[in-house]
């Protein structure tokens, strides 16, 4: 399973890389907005830091408007993703951009129903948003189970991103579900080292080691 980043912070995102487990990264924004910089002198950074894909999305509600962005957006790197809300206008654009070979991620994804027909318009991606599933009492880790067998029903390449992951346990279910990729934010990546076994051990290990005549 592939590693994305939630996040717009450079620190974060020159961490996440420097770990090497980092394949990606998705932003929103929302995320965006926290940065306080510029809008695309702060995505020309995080291309500049990320080797891999990074989700940049489009805040435009007509197809033709959201092509334009999406195309200003497409010429900045070759390794730019244009985020895409699942809507009749997104479908519009999905299927305009992959035509032009330009990679899309189908955002707020609540349903199979809604996974299947971005897949079908060309989206590269889509994300399933199981956290906020999740806090109206549903179960987005169901969701990510649905939309994988129906992918693997009809050979489906398009790639399943887990999205609004609130902690680890979703990250271990994506995992062991299969998704694809989950997109994570940078405090959920730590807390995926934190083990108490682990502290103890390296306690006693460190203690011991202070025992041995040098």
């Amino acid at each position: 399973m592939k590693i994305f980043l939630d996040t717009a912070n450079i620190d974060e995102l020159k961490k996440g890389v420097a770990y090497g487990i980092i394949d990606g990264a998705t932003t929103n924004p929302s995320l965006i907005a926290k940065e306080n910089k510029g809008f695309i002198p702060l995505v020309k950074e995080i291309l500049d830091v990320v080797p891999g894909p990074v989700s940049v999305e489009v805040t435009a509600t007509s197809a033709e408007e959201m092509i334009a962005e999406a195309k200003k957006y497409a010429e900045l790197s070759e390794n730019v993703v244009i985020k895409v809300p699942i809507n009749l206008e997104g479908l519009k654009v999905v299927k305009t951009l992959s035509e032009s070979n330009i990679k899309t991620n189908v955002t707020l994804i609540f349903s199979s129903s809604q996974a299947l027909l971005a897949a079908k318009a060309g989206a590269t991606y889509v994300s399933p948003f199981v956290g906020r599933i999740d806090d109206i009492s549903g179960s987005g880790m169901e969701l990510i189970e649905e939309i994988a067998q129906v992918f693997d029903n009809y050979s489906i390449e398009t790639e399943i991103i887990v999205a609004s992951v609130r902690h680890p346990q979703h990250f271990v279910q994506s995992a062991l579900i299969g998704a694809d990729i989950a997109t994570i934010p940078f405090s959920t990546l730590t807390k995926l080292l934190k083990h108490p076994l682990t502290d103890i051990g390296m306690e006693k290990f460190l203690k011991d080691w202070e025992k041995v005549k040098k």
